[in-house]
């Protein structure tokens, strides 16, 4: 099977994923007790009143026209409108949505930097001290809560150095121009730095600590032993041939990474004020609100598939063992 036949299978795939995730979501928010109107109607509201409110809304249709209808306005780009704000949920959603793409990206991105570089020395460094210290920094990062090292960092880099904001996602009086202008600024960097290092932290463990028992694999390899042999210098061993055949394990767990960043995310987002999805999920699950929630866990959950649909294609390119048959 080639390249193509591979790529086309694997969208086959990705469709059918999807369309078992939008049914789980659509179902999970209809098993919940209650509705809507118990969580912003007034109370004591007549039950004639209360009926209109939900044929409003559009729960009083059967469920299988709603779940038809509900697949129809996912696939146009619609999220229907809030039932707390009376709003269209994009507007509610999208700019949460990138504050936290942007904030999580960067997370992992830096994760995956320190990871790939500690556990490559790790690996490198087996059976020293310095081996010992790093696996034990390691260790206490992955055990750390996220919102504990916030407060840590907070502490220290907010009250006792004064070098970073506390929290919030700009400045006081600070006015963007466009997307472009928001997410690349100094300002943002600014703000952004205490929590983006928060995740980073935590995240680190998972790739730090594959790449080390890889790499340590891969150095009792033959064709290892027969480059220290040919007089390479420990660099060339190590970057050029050891990590680069110890990057395919790395690659295919950067979904778990990013699933379990989704999941820090709302304790960071508090710790830091950071006006993201992880919040805007709590709020709309307390108030029923289905379509703000199922926008919220469809963004979310489409960054995790479309990572995992990634790494697949990554496949190839770190490891040119690895064949789409």
């Amino acid at each position: 099977m080639g390249m193509k036949e591979f790529v086309v299978r694997r969208i086959g795939q990705l469709a059918v994923t999807y369309w078992a995730f939008l049914t789980i979501l659509f179902l999970l928010f209809r098993i919940v007790p209650g509705d809507p109107t118990t969580m912003f109607v007034a109370q004591g509201l007549s039950g004639e009143a209360r009926k209109e409110v939900i044929e409003n809304l559009g729960l009083n249709e059967p469920l299988h026209i709603q779940y038809v209808d509900y697949i129809f306005q996912v696939l146009q780009g619609n999220f229907g409108t809030s039932f707390q704000y009376r709003e269209p949920v994009a507007g509610i959603i999208v700019t949460k949505f990138w504050n936290t793409i942007f904030l999580m990206l960067g997370a992992i991105t830096l994760a995956y930097m320190i990871g790939i570089l500690g556990g490559a020395l790790l690996a490198w460094w087996r059976g020293t001290d310095r081996e010992i210290v790093g696996l034990l920094a390691t260790l206490v990062a992955r055990s750390s809560p996220t919102f504990w090292t916030g407060i840590v960092l907070i502490m220290v880099f907010v009250f006792w150095l004064k070098w970073f904001p506390a929290g919030g996602i700009r400045s006081v009086g600070a006015d963007y121009n466009g997307f472009v202008d928001k997410f690349v600024s100094v300002d943002f960097l600014y703000h952004v730095a205490l929590p983006m290092l928060t995740g980073a932290i935590y995240y680190m463990a998972t790739p730090t600590l594959l790449m080390r028992n890889t790499m340590l694999e891969i150095l009792n390899e033959d064709f290892i032993k027969m480059k220290k042999a040919e007089g390479l210098s420990q660099y060339t061993i190590l970057y050029k041939h050891a990590v680069r055949n110890s990057l395919l394990p790395i690659v295919t767990i950067i979904a778990l990474v990013a699933g379990k960043a989704i999941g820090g995310q709302l304790l960071i987002e508090v710790v830091f004020n950071w006006p993201g999805m992880g919040r805007a999920m709590v709020t709309a699950v307390s108030y029923n609100d289905y379509p703000v929630a199922m926008a919220a866990f469809f963004l979310m959950g489409s960054v995790v598939i479309l990572l995992n649909f990634a790494a697949d294609l990554l496949y190839a390119h770190f490891d040119p063992r690895v064949t789409y048959e």
